[in-house]
């Protein structure tokens, strides 16, 4: 059934106007950026198709072009469109995690992070700084291993967190393997961290592992 054809407000975008974005589906909101569907599908039957395709808008969004483009409907443009978003979406949050989050608990950062970690094939070791009211002075990537292990170094995470003036750190890292819990080798090196950094009054108020569908915090474990 084509979209024109349906009662107005069960149409995505008449929908979203009056509901607002968060009534809609995964389906629907997907549709709204297909625009529209291909032969014998609708936006909303076709983006219903590629999500049980993907088994999940995660998969779909890490798909590369090769693997985009290979679905019905999809292609370079739209691949090029979805990335573009996907950045944008990136750069607010970093924006809303300058101007107004202060990094109180780990629910305030699991967007951030996720967003930013989901998704890689290899790990990384992200450090975030805090000022003294634990708002965001900026954040970088310290180190970058293999798919399985990341190599981390006290002396250059003090260097680093001094440089910037940092009054406290979060940790993060990705599990590329999709599993979320921490190893013995995750909690050995916050310790180490959390010593080194405690020299030279840093506080290590968190250390959060991303993986496929999770977001595991060492402070809500009582790990910190």
């Amino acid at each position: 059934m084509q979209l024109n054809v349906l009662p107005k407000q069960s149409r995505p975008r008449e929908k979203l106007l009056k509901q607002g974005p968060s009534m809609l589906t995964d389906a629907e909101l997907l549709a709204i950026f297909l625009r529209t569907g291909v032969t014998g599908m609708n936006a909303v039957e076709l983006a219903d198709s590629l999500l049980k395709q993907n088994h999940s808008l995660h998969n779909l969004f890490n798909a590369s072009l090769t693997e985009f483009s290979a679905y019905k409907g999809l292609g370079e443009a739209k691949y090029v469109q979805l990335q573009a978003v996907l950045e944008l979406s990136k750069r607010y949050l970093k924006e809303q995690c300058h101007r107004d989050t202060i990094f109180t608990s780990p629910d305030a950062v699991n967007d951030y992070l996720t967003i930013q970690l989901r998704g890689l094939g290899h790990e990384v070791f992200m450090v975030l700084y805090l000022d003294n009211q634990n708002r965001l002075i900026t954040d970088e990537v310290l180190f970058t291993g293999t798919i399985n292990s990341a190599s981390v170094y006290p002396r250059e995470v003090v260097k680093a967190a001094l440089k910037h003036n940092a009054a406290a750190v979060i940790f993060a890292h990705n599990h590329p393997s999709g599993l979320a819990e921490p190893s013995q080798a995750d909690k050995i090196i916050t310790k180490k961290l959390q010593s080194a950094l405690a020299l030279v009054d840093i506080n290590v108020l968190d250390h959060l592992i991303v993986a496929a569908e999770r977001c595991v915090s060492f402070a809500q474990r009582g790990l910190i």
